[in-house]
């Protein structure tokens, strides 16, 4: 199933999202962190894409699992970065062939080494181009994209960045979900931003339950999110606490997750990071909120 047609149901529903092994010796337990998470009936499941596409075989084989073996609609992640268009058309081929019907379309993270090279031969520089290809192949595919409501960290300013999100959507992304974010003020702000941009799709808020206090650091690096003062003081009481650091992220994530389905907002994405107790936790907590 399409992840447009999920969302369209207008019911308060969860997606997770997984990622794969770097290497093959941790394969079998990244398989049954997936096969956990499957089983609590999230609206689908995404499969991240490793830097380079160096996990690009185990996305497409976690995310036909979760499919095959669970019935969980799958969204793969592909990337763009430094990949020449015969591998990232023989990778959306791959995709086709193993009947993936929803694609993350992303440019990829530039290793630091990138960040310095001349990109100017590059057969793709930017995420459009990729969605562009995709098109082009002429897979039935629903195409999403990320985007950022903190504004991207390469972009100038914020209208800069919805300039070149609304490109996106214009190229084909269906629908948008944002990188993880700590304030649901900042998503309401963005949110009523690009629909005044004119882009209409659909964007599912992303959301991250810091579970420990080393993944603070890791989250403003990724994203340069904002910690609310709040979270601060959260982690500040009970960072050195591992199992009340966990229970204390749980439950800010659920307020919220809660925040946003209280104010019209029907789909919510969770960045579990193979944690199948986070996932769990957040559900039972939305037992009588969300579809599943």
């Amino acid at each position: 199933m399409k992840i447009t047609e999920l969302i369209n149901t207008g019911e308060n529903r969860m997606s997770f999202e997984v990622f794969p092994p770097k290497t093959s010796d941790k394969y079998d337990s990244v398989q049954e962190a997936t096969e956990e998470i499957a089983k609590l009936r999230p609206a689908f499941m995404s499969v991240t894409y490793g830097a380079g596409g160096g996990t690009s075989k185990y996305t497409l084989d976690i995310a036909k699992s979760i499919e095959q073996s669970y019935g969980v609609p799958s969204l793969a992640h592909l990337t763009c970065v430094n990949s020449t268009k015969e591998t990232v058309k023989q990778r959306i081929k791959d995709m086709k062939d193993a009947g993936i019907h929803n694609i993350m379309a992303l440019r990829g993270d530039l290793a630091p080494e990138m960040k310095e090279k001349d990109r100017s031969a590059w057969d793709y520089k930017h995420a459009v181009e990729l969605i562009r290809e995709i098109k082009d192949c002429g897979g039935d595919f629903c195409i999403g994209a990320a985007c950022y409501p903190e504004v991207h960290p390469e972009s100038a300013n914020q209208k800069e960045d919805i300039a070149h999100l609304k490109e996106k959507v214009d190229a084909g992304a269906e629908f948008l979900t944002t990188q993880m974010f700590f304030d649901n003020n900042l998503f309401y702000n963005f949110l009523y931003k690009i629909r005044e941009a004119g882009i209409t799709c659909p964007i599912i808020p992303g959301i991250m339950p810091i579970t420990n206090a080393g993944q603070v650091e890791r989250a403003i690096q990724l994203s340069g999110s904002f910690m609310p003062q709040r979270f601060r003081a959260l982690v500040d009481a009970f960072g050195d606490d591992p199992g009340a650091m966990s229970q204390a992220g749980i439950a800010y994530a659920t307020d919220q997750i809660i925040d946003l389905y209280a104010n019209g907002i029907r789909f919510v994405h969770v960045y579990s990071m193979n944690k199948p107790y986070v996932a769990k936790a957040i559900l039972d907590n939305l037992s009588d909120i969300v579809v599943r």
